[in-house]
């Protein structure tokens, strides 16, 4: 089913009965019984009569596109009411027939399957809800369905998979979209479902239109390698059968050249050049028991010498999707590289129709909506769940474009217990794939017993253990979500500060509402701006404005992608009635914080002075706001300050901050003086202080090999000037040669 062939035949209305007899002849042989072959009959011609004069683009009977999706089901082995859904998925959108009369003559449980595999046509989408926002939508609503009956998805991408062989009769525009979503979407859930010839197809197809040109260069390649290929991989398999069956007399052994997809992700992705491609061969020996398995691994490393680093067991840690399999490249005398694949015939089923496996073999099947299944399919729970934390159904793409990759690593816990995230997840992505609780109280993290940072990209076979903290309550920080990769880690470290920290999420919310306001130069009135944002909250289907400041503040709505929307609404409903000298935000009252800093567009905000250069009155300071900890005040010359910030990471959380200049309060400051080492001298640097009335909060010395000391001393001052004014005194102690900030 993976070779990419586009289908040129063209049906006509006489064709059209001889495709069904030929299906129905395929179904026979899988389904006997007549009670189940009536209903596929009576589905057909309801179908037939349904879709009526209607044509595909391509100029054929619309009704051939039914019996197409009928077919690969066929193939994959679905049972009779995947296919009685394949035949109408098309009738409730495309004709007047409806699901309340489709369920009256076929039952409630293929209605559920056809109601699934249907798009949102009927529902009304306005001109503001984005084509990301749709096809969210819609995936949502196949994702509901899927955790009903996971029945629905295998429909739905049998359906793709036939638009993909017929793509080339749409506009080229509409032809890369497909080809994307198919590529993001679909082909991971064919993936993370185990079914590999979808999966692949949909790929080579879905590269054919979003790169043609490099489809044509490694068809190219392959096209040259194809004689010398056969030639070679027979050579191979003949070679390991004479070896094998002297220990394993029942193994069976076949040759396959990597899919166009899989060769583009190295050269395109990886920049690889074809040659150095490893696995462009493979030998697939399927055999009867997982000890033979091992046997011929046993055997192809004593044949040939195995690559170090490409050998995986995916028996031992199977994928998520269930796929067990071994796993290793090995190099002849021929010094041409290869993969050999070893697995049991069942391990061979579920590696080649995944969950499809289960009807077409009668695996713990139970008649009904498969329920026996549903236990291996929490990921789509997960999914769910985490959309509606966040109240974004964009979510859901993006959870499918990180989390349903097919590439996955493999970690242990110090218990042995193997957790597989995606690749490239960080401590923060294991610590919350292993449960909830621990991501949350996480504090640390050791890697094959040395302690990481969080943002450590773990990686196959080390065994990571978590430390957690016993403290209540302390839960994640906000810079997390940031380092996180994986959706299930983001949505609940949300999750937790929705929960948790609402106060301080309206506070941060408001914060970064009133930034972006700003940078995009929205000027608005205080009654207008309240009325603005009422609207904002409204469309986001909040209850109150305090709960769309806190959504914001916790990460579950992104300004800067409702920005577009918010410029739109903004130029059309105010900008028109305003002129420059308008102020640019609502601008709250200012009042003298606690820690005497005054900043600029934010009310009352938490403030913290900067360990790295400690910012005293008088000194030139900008602030920058930090995820959680409120404001963070630098001296403007700080080291740790952008020198151009208009051009800096995240410009938007650099703020102007000033001090109040009625403010009486103390302010911690470090000087260091270096003097000539004599008795007495400590005693005489702490009289001086002690003088000017000055608290003395810490005092450090050491010497140096010069014959010097270096005395650091903290005191409390009123800024600036008062410092220097102590540095002066201390200056005149006999032996002090400087004395420095």
């Amino acid at each position: 089913m993976s070779e990419v062939k586009t289908e040129k035949t063209m049906a006509t209305e006489a064709d059209v009965d001889n495709l069904y007899a030929e299906l129905l002849e395929k179904i026979k042989k899988v389904h006997q019984n007549e009670d189940e072959i009536a209903i596929i009959n009576k589905a057909f011609e309801v179908a037939k009569k349904q879709h009526g004069d209607q044509k595909r683009r391509s100029g054929e009977p619309y009704i051939i596109h039914p019996i197409a999706v009928a077919d690969i089901l066929v193939h994959l082995g679905m049972d009779y009411q995947s296919l009685v859904a394949a035949l109408l998925h098309d009738v409730v959108e495309d004709t007047d027939y409806t699901l309340e009369e489709l369920k009256a003559e076929f039952g409630g449980e293929i209605a559920v399957l056809v109601d699934g595999v249907t798009k949102l046509g009927h529902l009304q989408f306005s001109e503001k809800d984005s084509r990301e926002e749709q096809q969210a939508e819609n995936i949502r609503k196949m994702l509901l369905a899927m955790s009903k009956d996971i029945r629905v998805i295998v429909v739905k991408l049998a359906d793709r998979l036939h638009n993909m062989r017929t793509l080339e009769y749409v506009a080229p525009q509409k032809q890369r979209d497909k080809a994307l979503e198919t590529l993001e979407i679909f082909a991971p859930i064919s993936h993370r479902l185990g079914i590999r010839s979808v999966k692949e197809e949909l790929e080579d197809r879905a590269i054919r239109f979003l790169d043609p040109v490099a489809y044509a260069g490694i068809e190219e390649q392959l096209n040259n390698f194809n004689t010398s290929g056969n030639e070679f991989l027979n050579n191979i398999k003949s070679r390991i059968l004479e070896r094998v069956r002297e220990t394993v007399p029942d193994a069976t052994i076949s040759g396959r050249i990597k899919s166009v997809h899989g060769i583009y992700r190295k050269m395109y992705m990886q920049n690889k050049q074809f040659s150095e491609i490893y696995d462009i061969y493979a030998v697939r020996i399927i055999v009867d028991s997982i000890g033979d398995c091992y046997n011929c691994l046993g055997i192809i490393h004593d044949m040939f010498s195995p690559l170090p680093g490409r050998f995986k067991d995916y028996i031992s840690t199977p994928k998520p999707n269930r796929y067990q399999s071994l796993h290793t490249t090995v190099v002849g005398k021929d010094a041409i590289p290869f993969e050999v694949q070893i697995r049991t015939w069942e391990m061979h089923r579920t590696a080649e129709f995944g969950i499809a496996a289960h009807w077409k073999y009668k695996i713990g099947m139970t008649s009904g909506s498969g329920a026996a299944f549903n236990d291996g399919l929490d990921w789509i729970k997960e999914m769910l769940e985490a959309q509606q934390e966040t109240g974004d159904v964009r979510e859901l793409v993006s959870s499918i474009k990180t989390d349903l990759v097919p590439d996955e690593v493999f970690v242990y816990t110090p218990k042995g217990d193997v957790i597989n995230v995606p690749q490239g997840s960080t401590i923060i992505d294991f610590a919350y794939a292993i449960h909830t609780a621990v991501g949350h109280k996480m504090m640390g993290a050791k890697v094959d017993g040395r302690i990481v940072p969080l943002d450590y990209v773990v990686k196959t076979g080390e065994i990571v253990e978590i430390l957690t903290s016993s403290q209540q309550g302390k839960g994640p920080s906000r810079d997390w979500l940031n380092i996180a990769k994986s959706s299930k880690a983001k949505s609940r470290i949300r999750s937790w500060f929705k929960n948790e920290k609402r106060d301080e999420n309206i506070i941060e919310g408001k914060a970064e509402i009133e930034r972006e306001f700003r940078r995009n130069y929205i000027r608005l009135t205080e009654e207008e701006y309240d009325s603005f944002i009422k609207k904002l909250a409204a469309r986001q289907r909040m209850d109150s404005v305090d709960d769309f400041y806190a959504a914001i503040g916790y990460g579950g709505l992104s300004v800067s992608k409702q920005m577009p929307y918010i410029k739109e609404e903004y130029h059309k409903n105010y900008d028109k009635s305003h002129t420059e000298e308008v102020p640019s935000v609502k601008q709250p009252v200012r009042r003298k914080s606690k820690d005497g800093i005054i900043v600029d567009g934010i009310d009352n905000c938490l403030i913290k002075f900067s360990r790295c250069c400690n910012p005293l009155p008088g000194d030139s300071v900008i602030g920058f706001i930090t995820r959680g900890h409120g404001v963070s005040v630098h001296k403007a010359d700080c080291v740790n300050v952008p020198k151009d910030i208009a051009h800096c990471a995240e410009p938007e959380r650099w703020v102007k901050v000033h001090w109040d200049a009625k403010t009486s309060d103390k302010y911690s400051a470090t000087i260091t003086v270096t003097c000539l080492q004599r008795v007495g001298l400590i005693a005489d640097i702490s009289q001086q202080i002690a003088n000017m009335k000055v608290n003395i909060v810490s005092l450090t010395t050491h010497d140096t090999k010069d014959g010097r000391s270096v005395i650091v001393v903290t005191v409390q001052v009123e800024g600036i000037e008062h410092l220097k004014s102590i540095a002066s005194k201390i200056e005149k102690v006999h032996g002090v040669i400087s004395v420095e900030r």
